[in-house]
């Protein structure tokens, strides 16, 4: 029987699968799987969201204006070059959606964040896998594979999920080996937690650049993941093109009040960057004493590499099964390329050692 048929390739996506969030038999579970904020939205932004309970049923401002101001402001941007958005997902999907099509490439680096190639696939893109260093972006792999095809590249900086990143010579050395007609986006979700003098959140590269957009969120640090807000900023062209392809009220009223409140809380930023660098050292300098093979990272997770010998019981699926065992979301990154692999995220200081504590006992320490 004849039915209506979607666009060729959209039934071989793979849709994007989050990290669990639920275990049954436990009062309470420890949720390391998402990169999540570990103190949740402020304070001062939970207020901000129960002041406006009766105003759910006016829409919101379309073009966030007040949000974009403060972005602005507080960043040092021109106010007109910054989009508000869904979550920068929702930029990724604008991207694709604007910049390629059949017959034209996707390149992002390896390990890369998993919804650019989903969303490569939904405009019926080719997508291309650039091999990395030591799960680094590796910038002559990059250029190596620039075709005439290519119109889109991506890589976040710092990168999920490997917690790696890039120096801004680096970053300028591939935007130096890039063609113009090549747009290359600069996904700064993590950009907060960096604590490097040789990193850039990618703002200046933009400025000086026709081709570079950078992408930010409101769900890492600041912990607003369920309210979905993110924004970027991008060359004027660019920006025209994103503001003709979203949807208007794109950002739902309770997000954009939230984030009002979130970016005017300078306290509860600098404790959140506190948190995390004390107790990502911990994490990882703990987890290493267990024998166990932790990258450096930038980020608020860590990645914990086990042994590929199907010979031995610790492997990451073993020890993924050994955590849930024990009320312990993390993630497993097979879908990344990387099957020996769990990333934690740094969560409250509670949470992180009871993780530790659950390793020492499946490594036996």
């Amino acid at each position: 029987m004849a039915s209506p048929q979607p666009l060729a390739g959209l039934k071989n996506i793979a849709p994007y699968i989050g990290g669990e969030s639920e275990i049954t038999g436990f009062d309470r579970i420890v949720k390391l799987a998402s990169n999540e904020g570990a103190f949740g939205p402020s304070p001062k932004t939970l207020e901000a969201i129960n002041a406006i309970g009766n105003d759910f049923h006016r829409y919101p401002d379309g073009d966030c204006n007040e949000l974009r101001e403060l972005i602005s402001e507080r960043n040092n941007l021109p106010k007109d070059n910054i989009i508000c958005s869904a979550g920068s997902d929702e930029l990724i999907s604008l991207l694709c959606r604007s910049y390629a099509g059949p017959g034209d490439e996707i390149l992002y680096s390896a390990h890369g964040f998993a919804m650019y190639p989903i969303y490569g696939r939904t405009v019926g893109a080719d997508i291309v896998a650039a091999p990395e260093n030591g799960i680094t972006v590796d910038v002559d792999q990059l250029l190596a594979h620039v075709t005439e095809k290519t119109r889109l590249l991506f890589i976040a900086n710092p990168n999920n999920p490997t917690g790696t990143y890039i120096p801004k010579s680096e970053v300028q050395r591939l935007i130096d080996g890039l063609s113009k007609d090549v747009l290359l986006v600069l996904d700064s979700a993590y950009a907060e937690f960096v604590d490097r003098e040789d990193f850039s959140n990618g703002a200046e590269f933009v400025t000086a650049n026709e081709n570079v957009v950078m992408l930010r969120t409101f769900s890492k640090i600041y912990g607003m993941g369920g309210l979905r807000l993110g924004w970027g900023y991008a060359p004027d062209e660019v920006i025209d093109i994103l503001n003709r392809m979203r949807s208007p009220f794109n950002v739902a009223y309770p997000a954009m009040v939230a984030g009002v409140a979130a970016i005017q809380d300078d306290e509860f930023l600098k404790m959140s960057q506190e948190h995390n660098i004390k107790w990502l050292k911990w994490t990882t300098d703990s987890i290493r004493d267990l024998g166990l093979e932790v990258p450096d990272s930038v980020c608020n997770f860590v990645i914990v590499r086990f042994p590929e010998d199907k010979g031995t019981n610790a492997t990451a699926e073993s020890a993924d099964v050994f955590l849930k065992s024990k009320g312990i979301i993390v993630r497993r990154l097979g879908g990344y390329g990387l099957p020996d692999a769990l990333r934690i995220s740094i969560g409250l200081e509670d949470e992180m050692k009871i993780v530790v504590e659950a390793l020492a006992e499946f490594v036996g320490k």
